[in-house]
């Protein structure tokens, strides 16, 4: 069954199903492309600020879709990750990059220290601080980040449909690579379209490495998440995936729905 979930909001964090009792905590760390008007949309115009440069497009509702069928707390960052990259640590260059893909981000060039500190005090302590409380008040937490990726890059097309990504732990993972097709006929790879190498692991490395917590971040394409009906498809697909790799893993509460 699905829960209906209750969202908090504090600064630039929304929290969805503050009270889930699931072992899962479900991350967005890009999941809207707002830009608070103080930073004149970073000199951006038109498409760009709708593009995947600025967010993960149909992200969040799968993440909600999630959240609501296990019953699992939800933490997404309410900011565009041109304005501050949650997905980063504050040393990283493109935390707040001056150019994702072929787009220029104006806004971003010649940032000076106390700037860039300004952005880490507002929009990523705010965000780590929300995660760890939540990851903290969860039992046995399992952290699961979703993302989007573009069907092409740099005029390239992607075959991969769904990536399954992991660090230096890969037990969950490994159980989801062997009974993906159970669940799904897209294709789905390790480590791709990225891998920690591109150092998008960062909110795995932060909440799950140090504390041994169960970890895995998906990347979906985006093409398969541009309608809600796919979105819920989704959604689905991969609750039911998730679910079945904790049963086989022996997390205790694996299903909560």
């Amino acid at each position: 069954m699905k829960h209906v979930t209750t969202t908090s909001t504090e600064g630039y964090v929304s929290v969805f199903n503050p009270t889930g009792k699931s072992p899962v905590v479900v991350v967005c760390e890009h999941a809207r492309n707002f830009i608070p008007s103080a930073f004149n949309d970073l000199g951006l115009t038109g498409d760009a600020l709708e593009s995947h440069a600025a967010w993960d497009p149909g992200a969040l509702p799968v993440a909600k879709g999630l959240s609501d069928r296990l019953n699992a707390k939800l933490i997404a960052s309410d900011v565009s990750r041109l304005v501050y990259d949650c997905n980063r640590a504050p040393s990283a260059p493109d935390a707040m990059p001056h150019q994702s893909e072929a787009i220029k981000v104006p806004g971003n060039v010649g940032l000076t220290a106390a700037q860039r500190q300004d952005r880490v005090d507002e929009f990523y302590e705010p965000f780590r601080t929300t995660l760890a409380e939540a990851i903290a008040a969860t039992p046995t937490p399992v952290i699961v980040t979703i993302h989007s990726f573009t069907p092409t890059y740099y005029g390239q097309k992607r075959a991969v449909e769904i990536g399954v990504l992991h660090d230096t732990d890969a037990r969950l993972a490994d159980v989801m690579l062997e009974t993906a097709y159970q669940f799904t006929e897209t294709l789905i790879l390790r480590n791709e379209p990225y891998g920690p190498e591109h150092g998008v692991t960062h909110t795995l490395k932060e909440h799950a490495l140090a504390n041994g917590h169960l970890n895995v971040m998906l990347e979906v394409r985006n093409d398969l998440i541009q309608t809600a009906q796919q979105q819920d498809e989704m959604a689905d697909c991969i609750a039911n995936w998730l679910a079945d790799a904790l049963v086989r893993l022996k997390v205790e509460r694996a299903v909560e729905c």
